[in-house]
C-alpha cells in the first residue's frame, strides 16, 4: 500500500509517519515544506493543479493530512487548516489515484462540552475559537468532499515531542526550572480544567488502523477519561522526584492538600506560572471512543503516567 502523508515533521505526523514505517506493507512518500520531506510542497499556497500532478505521478492508496497550525490569528489559522485541507481535497477529486483520505481533525471542534459527559460523533460541534472553526471547517470539507475519507478527532495529545508552550509542556519546563534552581514551590494556575489526554503513539496506531479500514465519517480518538490538570500535575511531580509544594493559584482558600501530597503554604517567594487551555473548551473534555473501537478496533494503551514520563525526560535533558 503506497500512502503519501502530509505533515511527516509536526508532532502527530512524526509519530505517524513511524508507525506507517513500521508495516513492511507501506510504502511512505512525505510532502512537507522541510528539506527532509520527500517532495516539498506547502498546502498554505500551492494550487490544486500542481497537488494533483503529484498525485497522479505518485498515485497512492491513502493519503494522511497531518499537517496544520495550533497557534496564531484567524487568518493564518484559516489558509493552514482550511485552505490546506480545501487544497487537498480538490486534487484528490481531480486525480485519478483514488486514493483515501485520512484527515487530522481535533476535539477543539466540539467546544463547551456538560461537566461530566462524553463527548460523542453525533455532538453538534460548537468550537469556542478560532483554531476550532478552522478544523471544524476542514472536517465539512472533507465530510462534503464525496471523497472516501474519515476524520479523526484527536482530543488532546501528549506523550513524547509534546510540544514545549503546551500546558503540558510548559508545566514540565516550570518543573524542570523550579528542580534547577532549587526551589521548593511551584506557584500554578489554571489547574482546574479537566482534559481528555491521548497519546500521540496510541494516536499514531489510530491513524494506521484509518489508513487500512473503510471506515468513514469522524472517529474520535482520545482515553474516554477526562483528567483534572492539577491531577497530571502531581503525577508529573511524582515522575520528575519533585519534592516540593504546589500552590494552586486558583484553588479555593485554605490549607489543601494538593495531588503530591504538600500542603499548600501561603509564601509569595515563587513566581506564579498560568497555564490556560485555548482551545476554546471550557473546563471540561472527555471523548466517546466507542466508534473507535468498534470501526477501527483501537483502544488505547499508553496510560497518562507513562506520557507524562516521557514528557519529563525530554525537559530533564535540559537541567
Amino acid at each position: 500500500m503506497r500512502v503519501l502523508l502530509i505533515g511527516a515533521n509536526g508532532y502527530i505526523g512524526r509519530f505517524v509517519a513511524d508507525r506507517l514505517l513500521a508495516d513492511p506493507a507501506v510504502q511512505l512518500t512525505a510532502l512537507g515544506r522541510g528539506d527532509d520531506a520527500d517532495v516539498r510542497f506547502d498546502l498554505a499556497t500551492g494550487s490544486p493543479g500542481a497537488l494533483t500532478r503529484f498525485l497522479d505521478a505518485v498515485h497512492p492508496g491513502v493519503v494522511v493530512n497531518c499537517a496544520g497550525a495550533t497557534r496564531g490569528g484567524a487568518r493564518e489559522l484559516t489558509r493552514h487548516n482550511t485552505v490546506a485541507v480545501a487544497t487537498v481535497c480538490e486534487a484528490l477529486r481531480r486525480s485519478g489515484c483514488g486514493a483515501r483520505l485520512v484527515q487530522i481533525g481535533c476535539g477543539s471542534e466540539y467546544g463547551p462540552s456538560q461537566p461530566g459527559s462524553s463527548t460523542a460523533e453525533d455532538a453538534v460541534p460548537r468550537p469556542g475559537g478560532p483554531y476550532g472553526v478552522s478544523k471544524l471547517a476542514a472536517t465539512e470539507l472533507v465530510l462534503g468532499s464525496g471523497l472516501d475519507a474519515v476524520v479523526l478527532r484527536v482530543f488532546s495529545p501528549a506523550g513524547p515531542g509534546t510540544p514545549a508552550g503546551s500546558p503540558l509542556g510548559r508545566l514540565a519546563e516550570a518543573m524542570r526550572r523550579a528542580m534547577q534552581s532549587g526551589d521548593g514551590e511551584l506557584k500554578l494556575g489554571g489547574l482546574g480544567v479537566q482534559r481528555d489526554f491521548v497519546d500521540v503513539r496510541d494516536v499514531a496506531r489510530a491513524v494506521h488502523a484509518a489508513s487500512l479500514s473503510a471506515a468513514q465519517g469522524v472517529i474520535n480518538i482520545g482515553s474516554g477519561r477526562a483528567v483534572r490538570l492539577r491531577d497530571a500535575a502531581g503525577v508529573l511531580a511524582r515522575v520528575a522526584g519533585y519534592g516540593g509544594a504546589l500552590h494552586e493559584l486558583d484553588a479555593p482558600p485554605g490549607p489543601l492538600r494538593g495531588p503530591i501530597g504538600h500542603p499548600r503554604a501561603d509564601s509569595d517567594h515563587a513566581a506564579p506560572v498560568a497555564y490556560p487551555y485555548p482551545d476554546g473548551c471550557g473546563s471540561w473534555q472527555q471523548a466517546d471512543v466507542r466508534t473507535a473501537r468498534d470501526r477501527l478496533g483501537w483502544r488505547p494503551r499508553i496510560n497518562l503516567e507513562e506520557s507524562l514520563a516521557d514528557i519529563w525526560m525530554e525537559a530533564a535533558c535540559r537541567i
